[in-house]
C-alpha cells in the first residue's frame, strides 16, 4: 500500500518555526527520568529497563497516513484537526508470559522493558460542550468511527484490532552508542 502524508500547507505556514528545546533542557529531563524512574525500576524490580525508543520516519509517516486514509474511508466528515495520536507508556510481559507475543516479531530479550503504544484519537464532544481527544478506531465502519474511551466502553472488554503502533528499537537491549543524551 502506497501512503502519502496529508500536507496541509496552510497549517504548516502557521507553524513555520520548528519546535526546539535547548540541549541542556533535554539533558535535564532525561537525567530526571534516569535518576528517578529508571533507577527505581532497577533498584526495586531488578530490571535493566529501556531508556529510549527509536522509530524510523517511514514507520511514523505510514502510521499517520494509515490513520488519515482509514478515517477518510470510514468517517469522511472528520477533519485533520480532529485527529491526533495518544502515546501510552507500556511494558512487555515477563518471559514466562511471552506466549502472548507469539504472533509478533518481538524477541524475548524485550521482556519486562518499557515500550510505547500509539493509538489514534478523535476529538468529540464529551456531553458538556468540551471537545476532547478520545481514543479512536479508524477501522470502524459505523460511518463516524468508534470511540474507544467513552465511559460506557471504558469498563467493558475491548476486542478486535485497531490501528496502532508499538515496536520500535529499545535501548537497551540494543546498542546505545548512537544516543547523544
Amino acid at each position: 500500500m502506497k501512503t502519502k502524508p496529508n500536507l496541509n500547507v496552510e497549517a504548516f505556514e502557521q507553524n513555520s518555526v520548528s519546535n526546539t528545546m535547548s540541549c541542556e533542557f533535554i539533558q535535564t529531563l532525561i537525567n530526571n527520568y534516569r535518576n528517578n524512574h529508571l533507577a527505581f525500576v532497577k533498584d526495586r524490580l531488578g530490571i535493566d529497563d529501556a531508556h529510549s525508543i527509536h522509530f524510523d520516519l517511514d514507520t511514523l509517516k505510514k502510521f499517520i497516513s494509515d490513520i488519515e486514509n482509514e478515517t477518510r474511508k470510514n468517517a469522511p466528515s472528520t477533519t485533520d484537526q480532529d485527529l491526533g495520536i495518544r502515546i501510552y507508556y507500556a511494558a512487555y510481559p515477563k518471559k514466562e508470559d511471552w506466549d502472548i507475543m507469539k504472533d509478533t516479531p518481538i524477541e524475548a530479550e524485550y521482556a519486562e522493558r518499557h515500550t510505547l503504544v500509539m493509538v489514534p484519537t478523535l476529538k468529540a464532544d464529551d456531553g458538556e460542550g468540551n471537545m476532547l481527544p478520545y481514543d479512536f478506531n479508524p477501522l470502524s465502519t459505523t460511518g463516524e468511527g468508534e470511540l474507544l474511551a467513552m465511559a460506557s466502553v471504558r469498563n467493558s472488554r475491548l476486542e478486535g484490532n485497531i490501528i496502532s503502533q508499538n515496536h520500535g528499537v529499545l535501548n537497551p537491549p540494543n546498542n546505545i552508542k548512537v544516543e547523544t543524551f
